[in-house]
């Protein structure tokens, strides 16, 4: 392994070992508290742009598994890791990860004190940081890291053609707006008897009220939610067919911003498998995962959204519920893999609500 180095936008300077892809990358640095997981951070289309700190100090032990990504690449810039480990063990283990990201041209460096660094983003908020040969940057170097931002990720990570997955009986027919999701949404839909029809960032609404679906997801997804304003205009036009609507993630943000709404960026964010959600209505805590750096203003929240959810630790917006229309919404992640599974509920709240649209006559 040779030596490469991580240099903050604050100008802290964090030297490690290379492995994965022997290249330099630039990107917003983000932490991950998960402490498994990790084959879904790398392929969840959520953190493109970034490069992420895994704070679990092994990673690398069960290997690559491709029957657990959430997509088919890798989205993130760069990957940071206390330890990681060249000797995997696991019975469904397919590879090594230093082969993985090399295939997937993304680098990643080991042996840096992760705990010192998140500290760092978790005091001075989330800032932009460049995996460099060198310890020192040049002035263009220096102008790249600052000046960058994620842009374009939606449109970068989202399916590009309509596709179609069929469960073993079909029972309702989903729509999935697809802002970049995660597949365990799809295997999470299909297993309750959805027929899941996968359509891209840039379709209208009437494109897929002419569907006819029972239901509409609306997907997770990476970036600023208020850069998707075309996205935006059509789900309020999307509204107005009475059809349910079930956001996760970058789709709640988009459907509060679509009712008029705010959304704001988060000092450091929420991503991992421990954030406590407090449901007001039922007064029950939930252990959700999450992995999102904006997050919805409750104070411009309209008069038909009642915020449902809220974070424990914070006291954002984790759900909201729409009093004049067939539409819920939630911030975390009810499909999570790797776990924890409290809120997976809500996808039977969702089959419930179509159930009900269906019997009033609702297409």
């Amino acid at each position: 392994m040779s030596r490469a180095y991580l240099i903050l936008e604050n100008g802290s300077v964090f030297a490690g070992e290379s492995f994965g892809a022997e290249v330099e990358a630039v990107g917003e640095l983000v932490f991950n508290t998960g402490m498994t997981g990790y084959l879904e951070t790398l392929t969840d289309p959520s953190y493109f742009g970034q490069i992420v700190i895994q704070t679990f100090p092994l990673i690398g032990n069960y290997g690559v598994i491709p029957s657990d990504f959430e997509s088919d690449h890798v989205w993130l810039k760069a990957y940071i890791v206390r330890e990681w480990c060249q000797e995997p063990s696991n019975f469904r283990n397919e590879g090594r990860l230093d082969a993985f990201l090399k295939s997937s041209g993304i680098p990643a460096l080991c042996g840096i004190d992760t705990r010192a660094l998140t500290r760092i983003v978790r005091e001075h908020g989330v800032m932009n940081a460049m995996i460099s040969r060198t310890p020192e940057l040049t002035e263009e170097q220096w102008a790249a890291l600052k000046g960058y931002r994620v842009s374009g990720g939606v449109e970068a990570t989202s399916r590009k053609e309509i596709e179609i997955t069929e469960p073993e009986e079909t029972k309702y027919s989903v729509v999935l707006w697809d802002f970049g999701a995660k597949r365990n949404i799809t295997r999470k839909l299909t297993a309750l008897g959805c027929r899941v029809t996968h359509v891209p960032h840039s379709a209208t609404a009437e494109e897929i009220a002419a569907l006819k679906p029972d239901g509409i997801m609306l997907s997770n997804g990476p970036g600023d939610p208020a850069d998707n304003t075309a996205i935006i205009g059509e789900l309020k036009k999307l509204c107005e067919y009475g059809i349910p609507i079930f956001g996760i993630c970058l789709g709640h943000q988009l459907m509060a911003l679509c009712q008029g709404a705010k959304t704001v960026k988060l000092h450091y964010g929420h991503r991992g498998a421990n954030q406590p959600v407090l449901d007001k209505k039922s007064g029950m805590v939930f252990v959700t995962s999450q992995n999102h750096g904006y997050a919805v203003l409750s104070d411009t929240l309209p008069a038909n959204a009642v915020e449902r959810f809220v974070n424990c630790n914070d006291g954002s917006c984790e759900g909201v519920d729409y009093a004049d229309m067939p539409v819920f919404t939630v911030q975390f992640h009810p499909e999570a893999c790797a776990g924890p599974l409290d809120s997976g509920w809500l996808f039977d709240r969702f089959i419930k609500q179509m159930e009900e649209n269906k019997a009033k006559g609702g297409e």
